[in-house]
């Protein structure tokens, strides 16, 4: 599978329908029982392990030069905060990518294109981003009934480097594949494309699990892995139909 990873890396066939940067990324990872996710999978994809285990990561981050292909970044519509919580998964191809419990994110109107076009289970929410003291602070609070907020804040770092391949590192970041299932559960596969994360170890950070709390899952222990990056150019690819195996 790493080197279906490997492959995955480089730049897809087919036209590019939209471009964004992302900013201010924040890696929290903690280890769960295999068995626990894949319980919460659909039909057609399997959880992903790295030396036995599994992992749900929190990642907040900063989306900037949000736009379609085709045009410019728009002042008020392409600047605005996201908050995914995740696991990793692959096909029955073998292709390994990320599986989305939750995206919260501060643009309604991104919201909405995500739920609708790309079958993504978005999420509005009230957030925010400042840098203080020598950290970067990200607020996140859902809009929804019993939840409540979350709180993050990591040193940025100079010295940073692309992961190694077959690291834990690699595994949890070099991801160029989502996957997403509409109402009716049929499956769908999204490519990006960008340069490998240029990643580091910050020297604090602090975090909140409520996020994975609203996905079902109780992260009580430190987590196993906290990395943070340097921006990425991405380019978006059309979402297509999963493919199966199934006879």
């Amino acid at each position: 599978m790493l080197e279906q990873r490997g492959n995955l890396r480089r730049r897809p066939a087919g036209a590019v329908i939209g471009r964004q940067r992302w900013n201010h990324l924040l890696f929290a990872h903690w280890t769960v029982d295999p068995s626990l996710i894949q319980a919460t999978l659909p039909p057609g994809l399997n959880v992903d392990t790295f030396a036995g285990a599994a992992y749900i990561g929190i990642v907040p981050f900063s989306m900037e030069r949000v736009r379609p292909a085709w045009l410019p970044p728009l002042p008020w519509l392409s600047w605005f905060h996201e908050l995914n919580v995740r696991t990793y998964v692959y096909d029955e191809q073998g292709q390994p990518g990320v599986w989305f419990y939750s995206l919260d994110c501060n643009q309604p109107l991104a919201v909405a294109i995500a739920r609708r076009f790309f079958h993504l289970p978005y999420q509005s929410a009230r957030m925010a981003r400042a840098a203080h003291d020598g950290w970067i602070q990200f607020e996140c609070q859902r809009q929804v009934a019993g939840a409540q907020p979350s709180n993050y804040a990591w040193t940025p770092g100079a010295e940073a480097a692309p992961a190694i391949p077959g690291s834990l590192e690699f595994f949890l970041l070099e991801r160029y594949l989502l996957f997403a299932a509409d109402p009716a559960g049929r499956l769908y596969q999204g490519r990006v494309h960008h340069d490998p994360y240029r990643c580091y170890v910050p020297r604090g950070a602090r975090w909140s699990v409520e996020p994975a709390r609203l996905a079902g899952f109780n992260l009580v222990d430190e987590p196993a892995s906290v990395l943070a990056a340097w921006p990425v150019d991405v380019a978006i690819f059309p979402l297509t139909p999963l493919a199966s195996t199934a006879l």
